[in-house]
């Protein structure tokens, strides 16, 4: 038997960007999410780094980005 997992969605900032949020979605994919109109639809791919410093912030600001899951 084969057990696959997903990751659930996440919300975190990079004190090194403070402009936008970072998402990681189901897939474990990182998203650099801009605070426009319509967030979510403004998505860029995010690299994480060794450098980067990611601090969670509670789920409950999703609505705020229009983030789907």
């Amino acid at each position: 038997m084969i057990a696959t997992c997903k990751f659930a969605a996440a919300l975190y900032v990079d004190r090194s960007q403070p402009h936008c949020w970072i998402v990681r979605d189901p897939d474990g994919n990182f998203w650099s999410v801009p605070p426009v109109e319509n967030p979510w639809d403004h998505r860029q791919p995010f690299e994480v780094t060794e450098f980067t410093e990611l601090e969670a912030v509670p789920g409950h600001y999703k609505y705020m980005l229009g983030v789907p899951f």
